[in-house]
């Protein structure tokens, strides 16, 4: 079959089972742009490559399939830059498509030339420059294979412009051969007996599930897990919806603003066992001070992560969804009545200090997540942007199912949440969609409120502004002696912005207009945006220091103490 460059593209994303694709033409693709018509892939014009690229990541969350960005050569790809790097800290499989100068012009400093591919390759798990048609077809099945298998994360191939234009015969692979890419197939069987030693072993055992176990698919397996041995378990913030939040034997999110209750519980443990997570510092605190009365066990599918952060034990390098079902029938039921009592003990004092069991008419943002908590009963799935915003959300929703939980955690990106929640509706049309944002993450790509409308989503949006860049703020007030530079932050009407679009919007200023007004966008047929005039100076409770043990927390005072 002889075909055009461009036409090789989406012949073969067509063969990746790709169906959508999130980009922004320019002159270096225009002529992918031109073969596109030919085929069965849906294109979603949106309106800043950055946004393309949270689309993609996104779309690949809540699917667990490869998105798909593209993006013209220079500016258009460079633009793509933050997206990706976002993609790579939290390991989502995207492919992303630029186009390229012609080949003789490559290196001359040509217009809207740059080097992409070295812009790209820290953050990147691979990327590619195409200058060969007759390399295309290999290129696009490695960088599938890449991006979807093992640790996920993003590849980026830049393909020139005569590339796209030429013509030569099609066929595609049927097989990868990559020699030096490696999904670990090590004998996991001496370890896992040993993991299982140490567990029945344990008088206090805790598990943490990070995201590992999403990506794995290993949910069921840990609920399993935890049930037969009685083990309480944490999260990171990705590893939310591991576990339903909803089941006794789940703590909820642990580290620098995860509930006192679970960081007490990873500093009084005396086995922590790591599934699929990295052992950042937002969980750890200083590692010199993290898990000191316990052995660690850590298990992952990146042999890079172990001993990385956090000198272990007993290192386990596999994939979770062969490694906790080899584990479960060596483990044994146990009794740990004391150890979940005295977890326990430690979650009724922190009810006390919940700003929910207190009397105000104040609008507080933790009031706003939970009742829309209230109103969906979790059955939505929530795109969280970067900030407070993200840390009441993960703090007041209680979240019992897997992938409804989308946020950017590694490199913490504001602006993330609206245009990844344009990638997690196309990946799941029939799902409610809720994006929560605080109002200067929100302003970031707003733009994409014009793709919304473009593309007919009924996403809806929860704003709570505060008038700050407010988790900088807060810093400000508890270690910058309260000098608000830099944070105090000027914004629209955002109701009448969406109108503008046209998107039903409203603004809430009382407590009471809160409940009827999640009512009206959960049950609008089209996107819905809400403005929530949220107290300015609420903070975001408990809170670890930078530099402090994660046991050592700032915490709300009981509302006795306050008197």
């Amino acid at each position: 079959m002889r075909l055009t460059g461009a036409q090789m593209v989406w012949e073969s994303l067509v063969r990746e089972g790709v169906d959508t694709v999130f980009g922004i033409s320019g002159g270096a693709v225009i002529h992918l742009y031109h073969a596109l018509p030919e085929y069965p892939i849906h294109h979603v014009l949106m309106r800043h490559e950055q946004a393309a690229a949270h689309a993609a990541d996104g779309y690949a969350r809540a699917t667990g399939k490869v998105g798909v960005c593209l993006a013209t050569s220079g500016p258009g790809a460079t633009n793509l830059v933050t997206g990706l790097a976002t993609a790579y800290m939290d390991s989502s499989p995207v492919v992303a498509i630029t186009g390229q100068v012609a080949t003789p012009f490559i290196g001359t400093d040509a217009f809207q030339e740059v080097d992409i591919t070295g812009i790209t390759l820290p953050i990147t798990k691979h990327n590619y420059l195409v200058t060969d048609i007759r390399e295309l077809p290999v290129v696009i099945k490695q960088a599938f294979h890449i991006a979807r298998t093992g640790r996920p994360g993003p590849v980026l191939i830049d393909i020139a412009k005569d590339v796209q234009a030429a013509q030569g015969e099609y066929q595609y692979p049927d097989e990868v051969h990559l020699p030096g890419h490696r999904v670990p197939r090590n004998d996991i069987s001496s370890p896992v007996q040993q993991a299982a030693r140490m567990l029945n072993e344990a008088r206090r055992p805790l598990l943490i599930a990070g995201h590992g176990v999403i990506l794995a698919g290993a949910e069921h397996a840990l609920v399993q897990l935890v049930e037969k041995a009685n083990v309480p378990v944490v999260t990171t913030l990705l590893g939310i919806g591991a576990i339903p939040e909803t089941h006794p034997l789940c703590l909820g999110m642990a580290g620098m603003h995860g509930e006192a209750y679970t960081n007490l519980a990873m500093s009084e443990a005396d086995l922590i066992v790591s599934l699929g997570c990295r052992f950042d510092d937002r969980l750890t605190g200083p590692v010199s001070q993290f898990g000191r009365q316990a052995r660690i066990i850590h298990v992952d599918i990146d042999s890079a992560e172990i001993n990385k952060n956090v000198v272990v034990d007993l290192a386990l390098v596999g994939d979770l969804k062969d490694v906790l079902p080899a584990l479960i029938p060596l483990v044994e039921e146990r009794n740990r009545d004391e150890w979940l009592a005295r977890i326990g003990e430690w979650r009724e004092d922190s009810a006390k200090r919940d700003i929910l069991g207190r009397e105000s008419d104040d609008l507080v943002p933790q009031y706003v997540i939970r009742q829309l908590w209230y109103a969906t009963q979790g059955n939505v799935v929530v795109v969280s942007d970067v900030g407070q915003n993200q840390m009441w959300e993960a703090q007041y929703f209680i979240h019992h199912r897997r992938r409804a939980l989308i946020s950017s955690g590694g490199l913490g990106t504001m602006g993330f949440a609206l245009p990844a929640a344009i990638g997690v509706q196309f990946g799941l049309p029939h799902e409610q969609v809720w994006v929560t944002a605080g109002d200067g993450g929100f302003q970031m790509n707003i733009q994409e409120l014009a793709t919304v409308v473009q593309e007919k989503l009924p996403i809806k949006i929860a704003i709570l502004n505060n008038g700050y860049l407010g988790m900088v703020r807060q810093w400000q007030q508890l270690f910058f002696e309260g000098r608000y530079s830099g944070t105090p932050l000027l914004g629209p009407d955002f109701a009448q912005v969406a109108a503008a679009y046209g998107i039903p919007g409203l603004t809430v200023r009382e407590k009471s207009e809160v409940e009827p007004a999640i009512a009206r966008a959960v049950h609008s047929d089209g996107p819905f945006l809400i403005d929530f005039r949220i107290v300015q100076e609420e903070n975001v409770y408990p809170m670890v220091a930078p530099g402090a043990p994660i046991h050592t927390m700032i915490r709300r005072p009981e509302a006795s103490e306050q008197g």
